[in-house]
Formats: C-alpha cells, sequence, structure tokens
C-alpha cells in the first residue's frame, strides 16, 4: 500500500469528533468553511511548515515540525504538527485551536485519539512513543497524553470502525442535541436537528437555528447587452460600453446570472468555478439556457438513490404528492391573503390539495394540478390592483401575450435557474424529476422544486411589482411575436424578484426563521436526505 493510498489521521479525528462529520467530509467529500476552520489554518501556519532537525540548546533534544509518517499495516498516514525527539524516545505535539477543557485528562477525547494514533505510527517506524502532547493555543497549555493500554485500544477500535463506516452509502445518524454542532462547518449540509425531528427523534422545541437568516453572499444578474464581466484581484469587474462599470467582492458572490450577449472572460469563469460558484446563462428573453459549474458533485450515492426513487413508482408518486399539495396550499393561502372575492376558489383550492394527497395514479394527480391551477388563474387577476393599468384574463406562455405573463414568465425562469444551481450543490441531478417526467433539456428537478415556490417568491414579487408601480405599462414592448419587458423593466422585476428571494419567512415545518433564498435550497437538502433514507418522507414547504 502506498502512502497515497493510506487514509489521513485527520479523517480519523474528524471521525472519533462526530462520525457523521467524518463521514460526510470523507466518504461523501462534503466541505465548507467557517471562521474556527480559517482561525484553525491560520494557527497552523508554522508548524505546517517543513523543517529540518533543530537541535535546541539545552541538550540533545531535536525539534521537527511538519513530519510526514506512514505505516501500511495500519493503514494510515499524517503530517505531524511538531516531533520532540531525544534519542530514539518520540515525543508528538499536536496544535489545537481553542482553550484546553476543565475534564479529568485534561484533553478531549478526539484529540488524546488523534495524538495516540501518531504515536502508534512513530512505534511502526521503530520509534519509542510512550506519550504526546495536545498544544491548546487558546489558552497557551501543553496536556500530557499517556499511551497506555485502553487509549491504544480505544485508538485502534476507531481506527477499524472508521474503516468499516466509510464502506457504507448512508452517512451515521446525527447527533442528538450535541453541543458541537453550532460550531460546524457542515452544519447546513448536515441538518442534524432537522433530520432528528422528521425521523422522530426529537420533538419541534428541540430544532435550532443553527446558521443565518440569509447567506452574505447575493446572485449577480448581469443584463446589458454587450457586458464585460472580468476578474481583478478578489473581485469581480463588470464593464459596460460607456459606462464606469461595477465591482463585486468574489467573497459576495452565490452565483453569477448573465443574459444574452454578455461575455464572461476565462479568468473570471475559473475563479468562479474554482470557489464552487455557478454560472447560469439564459437567452436575451430570460430563458434558461445551461449552467456552468466546478464539476459533478461528488456524492454519486445520492444520484443513484434518486434515479432508483424515480424508477419505483410508488416512491415517485410519494413525492409527487407531497409537491402538489404544497404548491395548491401555498396558491391558495396568496389568494386568501391577497385576492377579492376568493372565498369559494380557496375552498375549492383546499379540497384539491387534499385530493392530491390521496391521488393513486400519476395522470389523476396531473389532472387535480390542473384544476387548481385553473382555479388560481382565474382570481388571480383580482391580485391586481385595478388603477394600475394592467389586465390578466388568464395564463399563457411561449409567447406571453400580455405584460402581467410576461412577468411570471421571466420569474419563473430565474426561480427555475436558482433553483438548478441549488440542486446541484446538493449533489442532486436536476434533470431527473418526480413530478415532471424526464426530457432532453429539460431540468425536471429544478421545475419540481420550485412549485412550491412559484406562487409564494415569483407571483408575489411579480404583483407586488405591479401594485407598487415598479412596472409600469410603459416598461413593455408588444411584438407580433408576444409582449417582451424592456431592459429596464427586465431590472425592476429582477430587483423585484431578489428582494422576496431575501425575505425572512418562518419554515412551518422546522419552526425557525430563514430566507426563502435559503428555503429553497433546505427543500432541496431535505428531499435529498429522504432519498438516502434518513427521512421517511418530503415535507413540501406550506406557509400558512
Amino acid at each position: 500500500m502506498s502512502a497515497k493510498d493510506q487514509t489521513g489521521l485527520r479523517m480519523l479525528v474528524q471521525y472519533a469528533y462526530c462520525k457523521r462529520l467524518g463521514y460526510l467530509e470523507n466518504a461523501q467529500k462534503e466541505f465548507e468553511h467557517n471562521a474556527e476552520v480559517i482561525e484553525g489554518r491560520h494557527l497552523h501556519r508554522r508548524v505546517d511548515r517543513q523543517s529540518g532537525a533543530e537541535k535546541m540548546k539545552e541538550g540533545e533534544r531535536v525539534h521537527a515540525r511538519s513530519v510526514e509518517l506512514s505505516d501500511p499495516a495500519l493503514g494510515f498516514s499524517a503530517r505531524l504538527d511538531l516531533l520532540e525527539l531525544d534519542g530514539k524516545a518520540a515525543t508528538p505535539v499536536e496544535y489545537k485551536r481553542g482553550r484546553a477543557p476543565e475534564i479529568e485528562e485534561g484533553a478531549w477525547p478526539d484529540h488524546r485519539i488523534h495524538v495516540c494514533a501518531q504515536g502508534l505510527l512513530l512505534r511502526a517506524n521503530g520509534y519509542e512513543s510512550e506519550r504526546g502532547v495536545v498544544y491548546y493555543v487558546g489558552s497557551k497549555k501543553r496536556v500530557g497524553v499517556e499511551f497506555d493500554d485502553r487509549l491504544v485500544s480505544q485508538t485502534l477500535e476507531t481506527m477499524d470502525e472508521m474503516k468499516s463506516t466509510m464502506e457504507r452509502d448512508t452517512a451515521p445518524p446525527p447527533l442528538v442535541d450535541s453541543p458541537k454542532c453550532p460550531r460546524c462547518s457542515l452544519v447546513e449540509i448536515c441538518m442534524p436537528d432537522e433530520v432528528n425531528l422528521l425521523s422522530g427523534a426529537v420533538g419541534r422545541d428541540s430544532v435550532r437555528r443553527m446558521y443565518p437568516v440569509r447567506s452574505d453572499a447575493r446572485p449577480v444578474h448581469v443584463q446589458d447587452q454587450g457586458a464585460r464581466v472580468g476578474k481583478r484581484g478578489d473581485c469581480l469587474h463588470i464593464s459596460v460600453k460607456g459606462g464606469n462599470g461595477q465591482t463585486v467582492r468574489l467573497i459576495d458572490v452565490s452565483s453569477l446570472t448573465v443574459r444574452g450577449n454578455v461575455q464572461v472572460t476565462t479568468q473570471a469563469l475559473r475563479e468562479l468555478l474554482a470557489r464552487g460558484v455557478p454560472v447560469c446563462y439564459t437567452s436575451y428573453g430570460g430563458r434558461f439556457v445551461g449552467m456552468a459549474t466546478g464539476g459533478w458533485h461528488r456524492h454519486a450515492q445520492l444520484r443513484v438513490a434518486q434515479h432508483r426513487a424515480h424508477a419505483d413508482e410508488g416512491a415517485r408518486m410519494a413525492i409527487a404528492r407531497q409537491i402538489v399539495h404544497g404548491k395548491v396550499r401555498n396558491c391558495a393561502t396568496m389568494l386568501r391573503r391577497n385576492g377579492r372575492d376568493c372565498s369559494d376558489a380557496v375552498d375549492k383550492m383546499g379540497a384539491l390539495a387534499e385530493r392530491a394527497l390521496g391521488a393513486r395514479r400519476y395522470d389523476e394527480l396531473l389532472g387535480v394540478e390542473g384544476l387548481a391551477a385553473r382555479a388560481y388563474f382565474e382570481k388571480f387577476g383580482t391580485m391586481i390592483r385595478a388603477d394600475v393599468g394592467f389586465d390578466f384574463e388568464g395564463r399563457n406562455r411561449r409567447p406571453p401575450r400580455d405584460p402581467v405573463n410576461s412577468v411570471l414568465s421571466y420569474m419563473y425562469s430565474i426561480l427555475s435557474s436558482q433553483a438548478t444551481a441549488a440542486v446541484g450543490r446538493v449533489g442532486l441531478d436536476p434533470y431527473v424529476g418526480f413530478l415532471h417526467m424526464p426530457k432532453y433539456g429539460k431540468p425536471a428537478l429544478a421545475l419540481d422544486v420550485i412549485e412550491e415556490f412559484r406562487p409564494l417568491v415569483a407571483d408575489s414579487a411579480c404583483i407586488t411589482a405591479l401594485n407598487n408601480g415598479e412596472v409600469g405599462p410603459s416598461d413593455f414592448t408588444e411584438t407580433p411575436f408576444g409582449v417582451y419587458m424592456t431592459d429596464g423593466g427586465r431590472i425592476a422585476v429582477t430587483r423585484a424578484f431578489e428582494r422576496r428571494m431575501d425575505t425572512s419567512v418562518n419554515h412551518p415545518v422546522l419552526g425557525y426563521p430563514a430566507s426563502y433564498r435559503r428555503i429553497v435550497e433546505t427543500q432541496a437538502r431535505l428531499l435529498s436526505r429522504h432519498l438516502l433514507g434518513e427521512v421517511p418522507s418530503y415535507p413540501a414547504f406550506r406557509t400558512r
């Protein structure tokens, strides 16, 4: 076994700290930065530099930094932060951020296992290693760790257990109400409290909101025809003919969407893909064309589970029923809140939502969805103020024949492209859906995900933009091929859409507030947890 084929001790210490964390980072290759990860790397900057042996003034004792060791029998390799040698006696020193715990052992259990594993590697390479040291940078304290039989046995057992766990197709269950979770960099991916709630392990009161309501990063839309997106240092620079251009920090960009004739330089594209930022391309009219990403997500087991569920009619219908039920309920809520004389339509849609849950055949479910959509759009115009100059007689598209439908189609396109990026980040295949059947070039799963959010995000933003006068009759052009927005109209509509995506709303199932932008990805992650068997059913998002 070569050194490259051996398992790093970093994986072992992650597994000893949290089995699920170790699996997600190493078996599924999920990784996210947070402040603690960055701080830990900063504190390691000195010990991570390799050095030769340095004789100390007090005698024959030798210090060496960043020492690499491996052993085929153990199947592990490691880079030691610091090695103290006194003849054949070797003492590994492991640097840890934070303060030393006030417990009897003096060091956390996973830190003891980490330094003991280093001692075992030293023994396998001919050194005598009976003890190690954990140095806590926060308290500037060295904690000695004796490699007694009990700790050695625990370390070897953890090594064997970890190797076995990494061969499984599913992750270990999340920790329950653990103080480790809020500080974990993978908390948004792991979703410990959410999975425990939906699997019945904890109650609603035990669910904690462990990440901000809104992400600091935002989507960037470039719509000016002939614009150029380039890279300047750690920023995107958007230049427009005849203008001064605009600069956006790369760290603040969650996605880049370019419409029509907009150029993205190779340098900018490469940097965005390296950072995991998707670049969405749309036509001049806003139709989703394609997306550039930094490569396929590595979670192959999830896509296998997705395709297996799609091929299973029972599993596919169970998810599709929830999607339709959530969508119809949300449409009824929109009419109840904003429409006029809509009580009959709201009652009808409530009954149709319940019928969706009982549908046994796919065509029956589509029929229920069609009846609900007809009832909804028959009353959609009552949500638009009569004095703003827009009439709505029904839903039409390809091409839209009136301004309201033009705005709806454009917003649905933006929502679809953002959902495509979200399901890609999760590791799902955006082209294999459950309600929408696969079709060449059709992002069926992304269309599934947005169904629950069409009324709450796109329709709501459309009504707000029209009623508030953000978009007026002069922002549209009527042609023989349909009604389209002007450049100014598209900018105003995009702003209204992004403002709605940033709106905070309380998640009805999980019980904590989050922006619609976060909730779209949360729903995609909950779907992935269901497909992997961690959650018994997919919980559709329904607002009250």
